[in-house]
């Protein structure tokens, strides 16, 4: 089994040690937490794994294998680095980094060190998602023409890094990951309109990514929200599908609705008729997606195959992230990816 060693044990490391534990493919090996409180629950919650504040102890520790890292995003590319030069395999919770420049010398480090580096991606681990992605590749939606997302809720106000950093990258890998298209431009308006952090960050946004041939995608992530919502539409030519993650009975909706242009007699004529077929809710495989995504980078260590959300696939959020705020940072100017 692989041993592996949680660092960070705040928000999501339980998350992660809970999973690595539950796992018939891995061994929760140690949890590495600054807060002694933090050490004491995971204590608690599993007893004789090893706890320690000091990172040194697992990465010189050669009985662990590979290390989960959830802490900040600014701590990514140190943390990540140290890791991979200690000779471990490492999995960073998203964001990759805080920069294109430090995902690009981790996934360097990590092919000259021969490990497997891979961002947790969750969603591209669940059922609904690969779904989406598998529609997409029998070509049951036609050629895809928009995308448009809204993930919105109350809080948390994070103190680190404002809502597109947050949210977005949730949904950025998702549409990378289903739409298999390279974005050319982004476009991002976003506003703050609290002041408790040292640097404003922004708490509503609104993105918009272009792409070649006429395809787009719209984003809009909020800290400001009364109800929470994770919904995402997908229009192609052929068929529109809605995933609605908040509804557990039909995640996914494939609805045969759509626009079909007739030509008449009068080659000049040209009318727009509207299509208005039925809907079906395909069956989604429910088993939890951060077990999937544990179990898939134990495969791929053990197998040396590449992960789905590899250093690569990070990259392409990382850039997506940059551009974004480089387009905020000038009100809304359309910027290259």
């Amino acid at each position: 089994m692989l041993k592996v060693a949680v660092i960070g044990y705040g928000y999501w490391g339980p998350n992660l040690a809970r999973n690595f534990h539950r796992s018939e493919k891995t061994e929760l090996a140690a949890v590495v937490d600054a807060a002694e409180a933090r050490r004491q629950l995971a204590e608690v919650t599993y007893p004789g794994v090893r706890t320690t504040a000091n990172l040194e102890d697992v990465l010189g520790d050669t009985s662990v294998d590979a290390v989960a890292i959830a802490t900040p995003v600014d701590t990514h590319f140190d943390l990540g680095g140290q890791a991979l030069r200690a000779g471990k395999h490492v999995l960073l919770e998203k964001p990759l980094t805080a920069s294109v420049e430090e995902a690009e010398e981790l996934i360097r480090l990590a092919e000259e060190q021969k490990r497997t580096l891979m961002v947790d991606h969750t969603f591209l681990y669940c059922g609904p998602v690969r779904k989406l992605r598998e529609l997409v590749d029998v070509e049951e939606l036609g050629e895809i023409q928009y995308l448009d997302s809204v993930r919105v809720n109350l809080g948390l106000f994070r103190h680190d890094i404002n809502v597109v950093w947050d949210l977005a990258p949730h949904d950025f890998s998702i549409m990378d990951y289903v739409l298999q298209a390279s974005p050319t431009s982004v476009v991002a308006c976003g506003a703050t309109h609290f002041d408790y952090s040292p640097k404003p960050l922004e708490n509503t946004a609104y993105v918009h990514v272009g792409f070649e041939n006429h395809l787009l995608a719209h984003f809009h992530v909020n800290w400001l929200t009364p109800v929470k919502i994770r919904r995402m539409l997908i229009c192609g030519s052929k068929k529109m599908v809605i995933y609605d993650h908040l509804d557990a009975d039909n995640q996914i909706k494939v609805f045969d609705k759509g626009v079909d242009l007739v030509a008449k007699e009068d080659i000049h004529r040209v009318l727009v008729q509207y299509r208005m077929g039925d809907m079906y809710a395909p069956k989604i495989d429910q088993t939890e997606p951060l077990l999937t995504m544990c179990e898939h980078f134990a495969d791929c260590i053990k197998t040396g195959t590449r992960p789905i959300s590899d250093g690569q696939a990070g990259l392409k959020v990382v850039k997506l992230l940059d551009a974004c705020d480089r387009s905020l940072a000038k009100d809304g100017v359309k910027v290259a990816v």
